[in-house]
């Protein structure tokens, strides 16, 4: 699955390739995606890559060679699809999103997928529901359910295909897992590091570097409160 922003980016690389042979520079794809930094198609660039879509090649210019391309851009674009990242100032949560509670245990929409990995968007709407027992969630404020997608949570018991639940608030302690917006447009689930005026989110698989953003670049969605593993 690519996001939005990820599909943008790849066809933006494969017209350009058809037109002129080349891929386009750092700064053109940050102006063809309208994004503020560079530091966005890096990210995008990255999750291509590690996603078996793209190669980049040592000791080149502009090195970087299409693999493969989705039906989407193959075969015309997929109309319809938008995937948009969880925004924690919704007030009022869609007739599908309230949780409805039975015999102790709670249903939860599961509401997309969120990297545990490269920073992946996800959906805001109700793919399915999960069943969580009531002594997982908090008394007070709203829950939602999320499906893992990578592997930079491994060491701290999250693995890729986890249903991890997470209660919504816009804070979190140091060390606490949460679900990170970074600049408004890709969601990730990270360790929380404060530093000063830095934030810091942490992967949990030394393969995976920590990133380190101003406090202005990153909204925290929620923290993490389950986890449900089906075998």
């Amino acid at each position: 699955m690519l996001t939005r922003k990820q599909l943008d980016l790849l066809e933006f690389i494969h017209s350009r390739v058809k037109k002129e042979g080349i891929p386009p520079s750092f700064d053109e794809m940050k102006e063809a995606l309208d994004l503020r930094s560079k530091s966005g198609i890096h990210r995008l660039i990255t999750a291509l890559e590690e996603r078996g879509f793209i190669r980049r090649l040592a000791h080149r210019a502009r090195a970087l060679e299409i693999i493969r391309l989705p039906e989407s851009i193959d075969g015309g674009m997929n109309g319809g699809f938008t995937p948009r990242v969880i925004e924690g100032s919704a007030t009022t949560p869609p007739r599908s999103a309230i949780p409805v509670v039975s015999h102790g245990a709670t249903s939860l929409p599961i509401m997309g997928r969120i990297a545990a990995g490269t920073p992946i968007e996800a959906i805001q709407h109700a793919t399915h529901n999960v069943t969580v027992p009531g002594d997982m969630l908090h008394n007070s404020g709203r829950h939602y359910a999320l499906e893992v997608k990578g592997d930079s949570m491994i060491e701290a018991g999250i693995n890729d295909g986890d249903v991890v639940v997470i209660h919504e608030q816009t804070d979190a302690d140091n060390g606490d897992i949460v679900v990170a917006l970074v600049e408004d447009q890709e969601a990730t689930l990270k360790r929380l590091r404060k530093r000063g005026s830095a934030i810091a989110l942490e992967a949990a698989n030394p393969t995976y570097e920590t990133r380190v953003y101003r406090d202005d670049q990153v909204k925290i969605q929620g923290k993490l409160v389950g986890l449900i593993r089906t075998y």
